[in-house]
């Protein structure tokens, strides 16, 4: 190697050095501090560290979504802003007297019937152990506009006062059933009947109900008309007392009692005479595909608990649809832990009457979807299947709140000839199905839009700015850094006195190991 070869490599080693010692310094820099060359770096750094990211807004949903007056969701559970509507499908009768005779029935599917619903809490009462207590009173408007049919159409169906006292009488004594006959005989009260929607809905007078009241007061929980939904139009659903999750938000929504009770007693079992789960309008936020989503529903006299499906989304709302499992309305047999709701029937139907009046009534999915076959194939003109008769809720999983919901219950009743009472003629035993109803609610309008910019849009934009402001931190404190290494060229480097052109400096520690200390030229290799 000659000596200009060491000299042009020492001078390179020597500047190369000095680069990457300005680059050291420069990674190893505190990145949220003021470095020596501005202020736009920190500046970036201190609005980084203040948006709000995915785990602060994780931490904040608490305090978002209980039950408190300072809370954002709190007048979305007060006054619910999504749309409630309830669809009724009538089972009209085609061949009553047939029936009478013992022929199979046949039926014909009439509506939808659609009621707008309208929902608002009262007697709002914030307890001292973590609770609230209040009443959601319900009124219902019939919209024309949505329904294929009005309330003036007619319906032939069976007469449920007829037929339920009926199978009351059953074990009475034969002089007691043979009164009973006459009593109907001379009211003009027979085993099918043909009421309008509006009477059949929202009750109907009459005189078999006077009747009844007066030599049996206590067999019917009504006094004046009778009709399948009159209890819930401008009424309430009874005092729920729910927690808020203020002080303890493992429970938020849970409810605590139902009209003063911590369980009923329409059953006969304890696991089924439980209130669980919520109101039915919000859940605990945070969900996961394990989750199940629990409510008790006093329509039902039960609580009851649905099992998540799949995760979609609803107007871009991330969402878990939850389903009814198989195992909700099927009997003791097929599922033992429902064997306190029996006396049970066919798997797929609930026996209800020890919640109604003691009316032989069965709650079940519409068209005994989900049920024993046995149960559609006894009526002509029943025809289930999983897209039109299947119950769903879809749930935004961060909030607890429900986008969609679609739930669909029908009720029947089992009827049979009896003995001694002769409306009831030659009837063989049946499960009839009487009418199906569907709620269905939606967000939508401004109530979806500004729940999607606050809970999908704006999260999804500062998610996504932290990492840009990131980028553009890193890239404002590269640019320094690059500005200082070209500051120092190759021409900063020669500019300085060289090694060989001072002979009385002491070696350094940049000295090329084979340059002679005393005459500064490079050793050579004696021969």
């Amino acid at each position: 190697m000659s000596g200009v070869d060491v000299d042009e490599f020492s001078r390179d080693l020597h500047a190369c050095q000095a680069r990457l010692d300005h680059l050291w310094k420069a990674v190893l820099h505190p990145p949220c501090q003021r470095p020596p060359w501005g202020t736009a770096v920190p500046y970036l750094c201190r609005q980084r560290a203040a948006l709000p990211t995915a785990r602060s807004s994780r931490e904040r949903a608490p305090t978002n979504v209980r039950i408190d007056p300072s809370s954002l969701s709190f007048n979305m559970w007060k006054e619910i802003p999504v749309p409630f509507y309830l669809s009724v499908y009538f089972f009209d009768i085609v061949n009553p007297d047939a029936i009478l005779l013992g022929e199979k029935p046949q039926v014909q599917e009439r509506g939808p019937y659609v009621y707008r619903e309208f929902r608002h809490k009262s007697n709002i009462t914030f307890n001292d152990n973590d609770t609230v207590s209040f009443l959601e009173y319900r009124s219902f408007q019939f919209q024309p506009d949505k329904s294929h049919g009005l309330e003036s159409d007619y319906i032939v169906m069976p007469n449920i006062l007829v037929l339920a006292a009926a199978m009351m009488m059953e074990n009475k004594p034969m002089s007691l059933k043979l009164i009973m006959t006459l009593a109907f005989s001379t009211l003009g009260e027979r085993a099918f009947m043909n009421r309008t929607v509006g009477e059949i809905m929202w009750g109907y007078e009459d005189p078999l109900i006077h009747l009844i009241n007066k030599y049996l007061p206590n067999m019917f929980p009504f006094k004046g008309k009778f009709g399948l939904f009159a209890e819930l139009n401008n009424s309430d659903s009874g005092l729920f007392t729910v927690f808020t999750g203020v002080k303890d938000f493992s429970r938020i929504h849970l409810v605590d009692k139902w009209n003063g009770l911590s369980k009923v007693s329409f059953w006969h079992s304890d696991q089924c005479n439980m209130i669980n789960g919520t109101s039915g309008q919000m859940w605990a936020p945070f969900m996961t595909p394990e989750t199940s989503l629990e409510f008790y529903s006093p329509e039902a006299c039960r609580s009851m608990n649905l099992i998540y499906k799949e995760s979609g989304t609803f107007e871009g709302i991330p969402t878990y649809r939850f389903v009814a499992p198989s195992t909700l309305f099927a009997n003791g047999s097929v599922y033992p832990p429902n064997e306190g709701f029996c006396p049970c029937r066919e798997s797929g139907i609930q026996n209800v009457s020890t919640c109604r009046f003691n009316a032989p009534l069965f709650l079940s999915h519409p068209h005994f979807y989900n049920a024993d076959p046995v149960l559609a194939e006894a009526v002509l003109g029943l025809h289930p299947n999983q897209e039109e008769h299947s119950l769903f809720l879809d749930i935004h999983p961060v909030t607890g709140i429900p986008m969609n919901c679609s739930v669909k219950l029908q009720l029947s009743l089992y009827i049979k000839a009896i003995r001694g009472i002769g409306q009831t003629g030659k009837i063989q035993p049946v499960v009839l199905p009487l009418v199906w109803f569907e709620e269905s609610g939606a967000m939508e309008g401004k109530p979806l839009q500004t729940f999607y910019t606050q809970l999908v849009l704006m999260p999804s934009v500062l998610h996504y700015a932290q990492y840009v402001l990131l980028a553009l931190g890193c890239v404002l404190l590269l640019i320094p850094v690059i500005h200082q290494i070209r500051s120092q060229g190759p021409g900063d480097a020669t500019s300085q006195p060289s090694v060989a052109t001072q002979p009385d400096r002491l070696p350094g520690p940049h000295t090329p190991l084979l340059q002679d200390s005393l005459s500064g030229q490079p050793t050579r290799p004696k021969v």
